[in-house]
């Protein structure tokens, strides 16, 4: 049975993110973001409220939390600073692939430091060349014995500046494709790394965003997460388990704007009438309300999916481009609503406008999941009608009284003819005799 009812324990975990994004981030976050600079200060607090790295395992030290719980704490959060909450959340991001890897050694070693220390972790596919194309990927990682040698560039690396560790994707063949997509765990001290200044970006200015580049870095075969051929398809994997709470930042920023909205609009008055009162203001309201709720749910369905063992890939993406769009309309809805007011720096709406713009881009455009879902749609979708040329549209012929009736459908534009052959010519499309079907009696 179908049941969206979250259990005492995923309220209290509401209920304490909702508190800390009120109490914790909605104060500090405009301040930050006019600074353009992340306030690790709420990161390190974060992190003692037990709302950071909620997916480690508790073998490992971890609460062993799923995407349900993560989507609960990034709306909230979100609803206070988007930008905050990608930084809180590429936590969970970047301990992934260890989460993914059949490197045992490195999982133990790791996760149990991330679990109980405050330590950043950063997840790096994009390059200043590739950015959805993770198949693309040039910076190189080459064979020396066991080891490995890492030469290149990482870039758009969320929490990159401040990271302990990073979770590199790179190919030993930029020929090959996805065929040569390796991955490590690799430790900020080690030789050879070079750390970019922070990325000016129009939002979300409060995740601090920067490149990584790799000079002759050896990275030791126990810190290998993945091996050529295999990287392509952990960092897919990885995508289909986050792109869920990348629709939890929209609805979380789409929620806020809503509400602002609605007060808005309750105490703005225009030729005499508060803003409520007006149809195309309130139509406004209910389309937002409506996106927000329904991106919602698809969230929630995509974080099930991935919670119940199930393969996440599709749903996650329609939940990425469906929620991340809509909460940039809510968002442009909600500052229309507030006219002048909401085009300048003294309202908030204009820093969830900004913040908002980034999430129909990373971790996959919506151009790309839209691709990922047409492919799906045409590949390995299973129909339920009959196809086309087989629908028992059968327009005069009734096939209750003339069972005996025999019946042709002209595959071109439809035509049905009955008689025992079908005609050498359709008399609509003058295709000829070949074009026809037998479509009843059925065979």
């Amino acid at each position: 049975m179908i049941n969206f009812s979250l259990s005492p324990e995923q309220l209290k975990i509401q209920e304490a993110a909702r508190a800390f994004a009120l109490q914790e981030v909605l104060p500090v976050a405009w301040r930050y973001d006019e600074k353009d600079e992340l306030p690790l200060f709420i990161m390190k607090k974060a992190f003692d409220m037990g709302i950071m790295n909620i997916t480690i395992p508790r073998k490992y030290g971890g609460p062993g939390y799923g995407l349900m719980e993560c989507a609960l704490i990034v709306e909230e959060i979100s609803a206070a600073c988007a930008g905050l909450a990608t930084s809180i959340f590429d936590n969970s991001l970047g301990v992934e692939p260890l989460l993914l890897t059949k490197n045992e050694e490195a999982r133990a070693k790791y996760l149990p430091v991330i679990a109980k220390d405050f330590k950043l972790i950063s997840f790096a596919t994009s390059e200043p060349t590739t950015g959805s194309d993770v198949a693309g990927i040039r910076c190189r990682a080459d064979r020396d014995g066991d080891d490995y040698i890492l030469n290149g560039t990482k870039y758009w690396m969320t929490n990159g500046g401040f990271a302990d560790y990073y979770s590199i994707f790179a190919t030993v063949d930029p020929t090959a494709g996805y065929k040569g997509i390796c991955a490590f765990l690799v430790e900020k001290g080690w030789e050879g790394i070079s750390t970019g200044l922070h990325i000016p970006k129009l939002g979300q200015r409060c995740s601090n965003t920067v490149g990584i580049h790799f000079r002759n870095t050896r990275v030791p075969k126990e810190n290998v997460l993945a091996e050529p051929g295999q990287g392509f398809y952990m960092a897919m994997t990885a995508f289909a388990r986050t792109r869920p709470i990348i629709g939890s930042f929209g609805v979380g920023a789409a929620r806020t704007a809503m509400e602002l909205a609605i007060d808005y609009a309750k105490r703005r008055r225009a030729f005499g009438f508060p803003l409520k009162e007006f149809q195309a203001v309130a139509f406004k309201i209910a389309e937002m309300y409506q996106k927000v709720e329904t991106a919602r749910l698809l969230t929630w369905k995509a974080a099930w999916e991935a919670d119940s063992g199930q393969d996440p890939t599709i749903t996650a993406s329609i939940t990425k481009f469906y929620a991340t769009e809509a909460a940039f309309e809510v968002v442009d809805e909600a500052l229309q609503i507030f006219g002048g007011y909401g085009y300048t720096r003294m309202y908030p709406i204009e820093k969830l406008f900004r913040d908002m713009r980034l999430l129909r881009i990373y971790e996959g455009t919506s151009e790309v999941q839209r691709v990922v879902v047409s492919r799906f749609a045409f590949d390995s979708y299973k129909p339920i009608m009959p196809a086309l040329e087989d629908f028992p549209q059968f327009g005069h012929l009734d096939v209750h009284e003339t069972p005996g009736e025999t019946a042709w459908r002209c595959r071109m534009c439809g035509y049905v003819h009955r008689g025992q052959e079908p005609p050498d010519e359709c008399p609509y499309c003058f295709f000829p005799k070949t074009a026809f079907k037998k479509v009843w009696p059925r065979e």
